[in-house]
């Protein structure tokens, strides 16, 4: 199987996770999921419960909020598909509560950097999950205006290293990067 990287933004409840979990089962039987939530409060868990039940139980699932590259490496072996869900997360997960900008972005690019290191080295099809949160207010304070630029830089970061890049609007898919492949999925995309 031909290492592909395919990036899927879009803003919250847009379809993205569902989109991205059907191109992985068109890709590959052996999908390994990477969730990086985690259940800080009741109505994340709950959350993470509703993630949970809508993937497929033959999928395994890694719960990684950090330094996803290096234990990615240790058990993605025998993957097809790999799915990250999602970008957005990790960058929160990275940045915590580090108001410093330069040390925030610095975490973050040593998180990226090792990230796509780790996949160019597996022959496994990858899926990135992330949200788009350029389009929507300036954040009323410096620590969601710190996120949102953060996010912004990372999702730019794993564009640039992605065959395909998908937006996603209302469940619907529109390919902004990429060369032509078709998929069998619901929704009916055709390129």
């Amino acid at each position: 199987m031909a290492n592909r990287v395919i990036f899927v933004l879009g803003g919250a409840r847009s379809g993205k996770s569902h989109f991205a979990q059907e191109l992985a089962k068109e890709l590959g039987a052996r999908v390994l999921f990477i969730a990086t939530g985690e259940p800080l409060d009741e109505e994340m868990k709950v959350r993470i419960e509703e993630h949970k039940k809508s993937r497929p139980d033959t999928w395994q699932t890694l719960e990684i909020p950090t330094n996803i590259g290096i234990r990615m490496m240790k058990e993605a072996e025998d993957a097809d598909v790999i799915i990250i869900d999602c970008l957005s997360l990790l960058v929160c997960n990275c940045t915590g509560d580090e108001l410093d900008h330069q040390k925030a972005e610095e975490k973050i690019k040593v998180e990226l950097n090792v990230l796509v290191s780790c996949i160019n080295r597996l022959d496994s099809s990858f899926i990135i999950v992330s949200n788009e949160v350029g389009m929507s207010l300036v954040p009323d304070n410096k620590l969601g205006r710190l996120y949102r630029d953060l996010l912004g830089k990372a999702n730019q970061h794993i564009a640039k290293h992605s065959d395909e890049v998908y937006f996603l609007v209302a469940g619907i898919p529109l390919k902004i990067k990429g060369t032509k492949h078709q998929y069998n999925l619901a929704g009916d995309i055709d390129d």
